[in-house]
């Protein structure tokens, strides 16, 4: 993994990061049917090779990190859902660390420099997503501190042990499961690098209510393994806001990676609204690059042209 010095000299010397887009939203585009609780990890468990070949088209893109296909594949979830052991289910979040692995070293070999550092990103969802009711974007679910240390800890370990760069704690949507996750990376995971990225109400706010300052102010207290903080699955048109906001109270890198601008129905499961991918996008990345963003990137219906639009805009 890396280590904070190692992540902050890859960003001074590339000044922004791309992340990648979507993966479970990409895989209904290319024809797979994820109606179900356990969304990309079913995939995971019964097509793995497509996920890999989802990480290489988003490293061709531009893409310099990879986030792993491990956001809906909590130990509890795959139990409740597979029936699978703890030993199968930690094997199979491994098994979503080693495809990005193996989508970097093609990347390389398709002729990515090899001078350019690409990054794995464990993702570690809410524990709203477990719950698959759409609660990661209200964060109005209500758990004891010891029930998300216990819900978050199989899956990180597993991470960690793969070999991930850094995690990617993203799309959390509540600042009690901040807190939680923060303390047991502190006093479990010391050396683990990571970025938080959570879900907003409004620009000013987490999807729970909290106000981002008093997130910002928590993370504060950890940044000695915080790569960087920030939002994600938020409609591109409160980035900007939401940035300028949060860059009044912190100077640590902020990252950002909105989605389409679609809205998730967690009844229907089906997607409503406009999407915005694309449009303006060069010049939106390049406020969201003034705003202090360093790392940029897509989340739900995005997809390897997003990031190719991403990736222009910040070269």
């Amino acid at each position: 993994m890396l280590t904070r010095g190692e992540f902050d000299a890859i960003l001074a010397d590339r000044r922004n990061l791309v992340i990648d887009g979507a993966l479970a939203t990409e895989l209904e585009e290319r024809g797979y049917d994820l109606n179900h609780a356990m969304w990309s990890a079913k995939i995971l468990k019964d097509d793995p090779d497509s996920i890999r070949k989802v990480h290489l088209d988003y490293f061709l893109a531009g893409a310099d990190v990879a986030i792993t296909a491990s956001y809906q594949a909590s130990t509890q979830g795959l139990h409740h859902h597979y029936q699978m052991s703890e030993d199968e289910a930690v094997n199979l979040i491994k098994k979503s660390v080693r495809l990005a692995q193996q989508a970097r070293d093609e990347a390389y070999s398709h002729g990515v420099d090899p001078a350019r550092r690409l990054l794995v990103a464990g993702s570690v969802g809410p524990y709203g997503a477990y719950l698959a009711d759409g609660s990661e974007y209200r964060g109005d679910y209500k758990r004891a501190k010891e029930e998300f240390h216990v819900f978050h800890r199989p899956r990180i370990r597993a991470l960690v042990d793969a070999g991930v760069d850094l995690l990617a704690i993203e799309t959390i949507p509540k600042l009690e499961e901040v807190e939680a996750v923060l303390e047991m990376l502190r006093d479990e995971f010391p050396s683990a690098l990571f970025w938080i990225s959570c879900t907003l109400r409004n620009a000013h706010s987490l999807s729970d209510g909290t106000l981002i300052k008093h997130l910002l102010s928590l993370v504060e207290c950890h940044s000695d393994q915080l790569a960087a903080v920030g939002i994600n699955c938020i409609p591109a048109g409160m980035v900007l806001g939401a940035l300028q906001h949060m860059r009044m109270y912190t100077h640590l890198p902020l990252l950002c990676y909105p989605n389409s601008g679609e809205i998730w129905d967690a009844r229907t499961k089906t997607w409503s609204s406009d999407r915005s991918e694309g449009g303006n996008l060069d010049r939106e990345v390049k406020k969201w690059q003034a705003a202090g963003a360093r790392l940029i990137g897509g989340c739900c219906r995005t997809g390897p042209t997003y990031t190719k639009l991403v990736a222009k805009a910040i070269a």
